[in-house]
């Protein structure tokens, strides 16, 4: 099963009960704007999580602006919106991916394979001609399976250590002038952890669609060099938007890469941590 979906296919999914579709839009810049925009319309039968109540755990002002979430918290809320051992999970946003990626990665991290990201997200829907309902679907709530996979994950201590013991290259999501400094907003420190490379996630993108597989494994190429997709550990502002490059390259046949979730805002919360710019 490809990580991601198309509209066409999931036009003939529509109603089958081993299907689950959880709506992931977000706005960083106004956290309500999601929940706001599922009451207001949504994919049939979809469910709604939101990035910073259910896909993040608590901050503590050190661990990031996403913190994980406890895995045991995560695995009930997804149970309670039916998802089960086999349930085919099918996960959207408006924003290209990203948020709905957040979403793709977690339910990995805790064990379950079965798990798209919707090609295109809302606006593909939309331009398909898809229904939208604004009636919340009922729930028949499952047990869902927690099976975690904390290989998938690293911490900032063994970032740390890459730096003197390198193990791993470091790929940073951001935009390129965040990654040098520039521009930033989010974060109280600009910069980027030493010796990272940067790959803008919109760069997996055209007109608003993951690259095909090909372009994807030709541009990460570049990228790659020698290295294996496995040497890779993805960071970006706060654990989100690295999901999407790891999606893209699972989509492109390079998985295997894993996450720093706590990410630049975790890293420049301790100043003893060194900087590039």
């Amino acid at each position: 099963m490809s990580v991601l979906i198309e509209v066409g296919e999931l036009l003939t999914l529509q109603g089958q009960p081993d299907v689950v579709i959880i709506d992931c839009r977000h706005d960083l810049a106004n956290p309500d704007a999601g929940r706001a925009a599922y009451l207001a319309g949504h994919l049939p039968g979809a469910h709604f999580l939101a990035l910073d109540d259910d896909l993040s755990g608590p901050k503590t002002g050190r661990n990031g602006r996403h913190p994980l979430p406890a895995a045991a918290t995560l695995a009930l809320k997804l149970g309670g919106l039916g998802i089960g051992p086999r349930t085919r999970v099918i996960a959207y946003d408006a924003s290209g991916g990203p948020f709905a990626a957040r979403l793709w990665w977690l339910l990995r991290w805790l064990g379950h394979d079965y798990v798209q990201v919707l090609n295109g997200g809302w606006p593909a829907w939309l331009a398909a001609g898809g229904a939208v309902q604004q009636r919340i679907a009922a729930i028949a709530p499952q047990t869902f399976p927690l099976a975690l996979r904390s290989d998938l994950a690293v911490s900032a201590e063994a970032v740390l250590n890459n730096l003197s013991q390198p193990q791993f290259q470091v790929v940073d999501a951001r935009s390129p002038e965040r990654f040098v400094g520039i521009g930033e907003t989010l974060d109280p420190v600009g910069g980027h952890i030493p010796g990272a490379a940067n790959r803008f996630f919109m760069h997996n993108l055209s007109d608003g669609y993951f690259k095909s597989p090909a372009q994807l494994q030709q541009e990460w190429g570049v990228l790659l060099g020698e290295l294996s997709p496995t040497q890779l550990v993805h960071q970006c502002g706060s654990g989100v938007t690295a999901c999407h490059n790891l999606l893209a390259l699972e989509y492109a046949g390079l998985g295997g890469g894993r996450l720093y979730p706590g990410s630049w805002s975790e890293w420049c919360s301790d100043p003893a941590r060194p900087v590039e710019c």
